[in-house]
């Protein structure tokens, strides 16, 4: 449903974009959750049938089966009706096939100041363990032949991309023929991969991106410091059991073994992506990007009458029920409730739920 806003023709083009980025980040969002529910239900022995008569592995190979659909679908939304509407509109994601030579020794230069000091790349094999991979962030597979400065044969190393650095870079309008040009991160690494590597030669170079389980298991009963609790829990949330594995078209089936197997995933948990495996980091461009007719009007929340001036809220509350329509009023009479409420000797405990805080 989200995916099919992509190609509604009466929206703005920006907006569709967007549509697009959301879908993958609710797919994200499916596999972290459900997916990785689904998996420890089946890792635990539990084959009983849910209320559809369908056994947890059963149901995760329909998952599969639709998912990979999906994916397919998104990708091709991007190139085929998407990408040839921005570019009409001056908006360009340019693949490193057809980049000029100017924009090359731009870029070049970019990875020089900005990339080079902060990859840190990271050889595999017996004397180096396979590292932990932070899910959904950025990384590449790199095949390599030769030997390094340690006299060392290479086979296999590892990038990781920072997740300080941005997924989509703009070049400047005096190197470009659009509007606007961005070319992706993982398009430039990719590129300049051999200058992390000298000495070796660069057989392959490929993109990968690994999914956890972001289930969060606290028992509020059972511990004392329920923030400290969650605080440790959302650090090594990252670092969780995966339950997917994209890569790019075109990697080597050995390659998406070797990781498969690192990640302790079978063949049905790896998906192929047409394009980058960090497709919902467009959003970064639609925020860039200053084209007012290509996006919705910019709203401005409003707030009750009632609660114009700042007034006690308590003595508000105690006359009348307020509701807030996020997001056409504003959040702040939340926070401010909650800061009358931390100064009102009264006031014992402050305790509320936070749900999708945002995206």
């Amino acid at each position: 449903r989200v995916l099919w806003q992509t190609t509604h023709p009466n929206l703005r083009l920006l907006e569709r974009l967007r549509f697009l980025c959301i879908s993958r980040y609710l797919l994200d969002e499916f596999f972290e959750v459900r997916v990785a529910s689904l998996k420890q239900r089946v890792l635990h022995g539990a084959a009983k049938p849910g209320p559809d008569g369908i056994t947890p592995r059963n149901t995760l190979k329909l998952i599969r089966e639709s998912a990979q659909k999906l994916v397919e679908a998104q990708y091709k939304t991007f190139h085929e009706t998407l990408k040839p509407e921005l570019e009409a509109e001056g908006i360009r994601f340019i693949e490193s096939a057809y980049w000029t030579q100017r924009q090359v020794r731009w870029l070049h230069g970019y990875f020089l100041r900005e990339l080079l000091p902060v990859l840190s790349p990271l050889g595999l094999d017996p004397a180096h363990p396979f590292p932990r991979i932070l899910t959904k962030s950025l990384n590449f597979a790199v095949e390599l032949r030769g030997k390094d400065a340690f006299g060392r044969e290479g086979s296999m190393a590892l990038v990781r991309a920072p997740r300080s650095l941005p997924r989509l870079i703009r070049i400047p309008r005096s190197y470009s023929r659009g509007r606007d040009d961005f070319v992706f991160l993982s398009s430039v690494i990719q590129y300049f991969m051999d200058e992390l590597f000298p000495g070796m030669d660069v057989v392959g170079s490929h993109q990968f991106r690994v999914t956890r389980n972001s289930e969060l298991l606290v028992d509020e009963e059972d511990i004392e410091d329920l923030a400290n609790a969650l605080r440790n829990e959302l650090i090594e949330r990252g670092y969780a059991s995966a339950v997917r594995l994209e890569t790019r078209v075109g990697c080597p089936a050995s390659v998406e073994k070797y990781l498969a197997t690192k990640f302790e995933l079978g063949p049905d948990d790896v998906y192929q992506c047409d394009g980058p495996v960090n497709l919902h980091r467009l959003t970064e461009a639609i925020e860039q990007i200053d084209r007012p007719d290509l996006k919705y009007p910019v709203l401005l929340p409003r707030i009750p009458r009632v609660l114009h001036g700042k007034p006690d809220l308590f003595s508000v509350i105690r006359k009348q029920d307020i509701v807030l329509h996020h997001p056409y009023q504003g959040f702040t009479p939340v926070l401010e409730l909650l800061r009358q409420a931390s100064m009102d000797p009264d006031v014992l405990a402050i305790k509320q739920t936070l749900y999708r805080t945002g995206i």
